[in-house]
């Protein structure tokens, strides 16, 4: 079998005396879109955010291409090829939609080639285009979302991040942003989502780890977990389910 692309083990993160995550292990294959479902407070976040150098483990690792990457600072994690998409759509307010892309590319010399790539996202997102001159602190919940994730994929990254992508978004925009995701997988993007959705997580993903007072407490091919008549308990915890 070969060397996973991002791979987790025993990971344990505190903040004081709350465990936050205690002894998560899991691994995501190249080309895969795995998904983390759990309810609120299950360490979903906790995890990515670990993943992006952004909060300190107690112990355990985190691999990425085979190395270590626990300890490295937000800026060398995306160098690696990492894009993180937090919860909340971090956009620069006062910046126009415009510059605001341009921003998720800065560390890239090939400007016609960004400037191409700004423009086939504001073809994906529409409104995107028909307002990239506004401030992007006027755009609305699900604006902001299509554009930090379009911000995102313009570091050209090899492994996405994102965390609670459809929180907020109507069903329409919620099936675009999903759409595009799946789009990115068959052009070879790996993808790590966390979603409080469980139907719609399972529905794009091809395994699914169930978080739960950060734990895994169930694992598996999509497909098979909505089937699993167990998995209703696993994620909200009513009874102890071994991954």
């Amino acid at each position: 079998m070969s060397t996973p692309l991002l791979e987790i083990d025993q990971l344990v993160v505190h903040y004081g005396r709350i465990c936050a995550l205690e002894g998560v292990s899991l691994s995501v294959a190249r080309g895969e879109i795995v998904a983390i479902v759990g309810p609120n407070g299950a360490g979903k976040s906790t995890l990515l955010s670990t993943i992006a150098g952004v909060v300190s483990p107690v112990s355990g690792s985190v691999c990425f291409e085979g190395e270590p990457i626990l300890g490295q600072s937000l800026e060398q994690t995306v160098r690696r090829g990492i894009a993180f998409v937090p919860e909340g759509r971090h956009v620069f307010a006062g910046l126009t939609v415009q510059e605001n892309l341009r921003i998720g590319a800065v560390t890239r010399r090939d400007h016609s080639a960004v400037e191409a790539e700004i423009a086939r996202f504001m073809e994906i997102f529409p409104i995107l285009g028909t307002r990239r001159n506004e401030m992007a602190g006027r755009l609305s919940g699900g604006e902001q979302q299509m554009l930090v994730i379009a911000r995102a994929m313009l570091s050209r990254p090899s492994f996405l991040m994102l965390d609670e992508p459809s929180l907020g978004l109507a069903p329409k925009i919620t099936d675009q942003v999903y759409k595009l995701v799946s789009e990115l997988r068959d052009q070879g993007l790996t993808v790590l989502v966390v979603e409080q959705n469980a139907d719609r997580a399972l529905s794009v993903a091809d395994r699914t780890y169930v978080l739960n007072a950060g734990r895994v407490r169930m694992s598996g091919p999509s497909l098979e977990l909505r089937e699993d008549p167990t998995f209703e308990a696993a994620y909200f915890g009513v009874s102890e389910v071994t991954a």
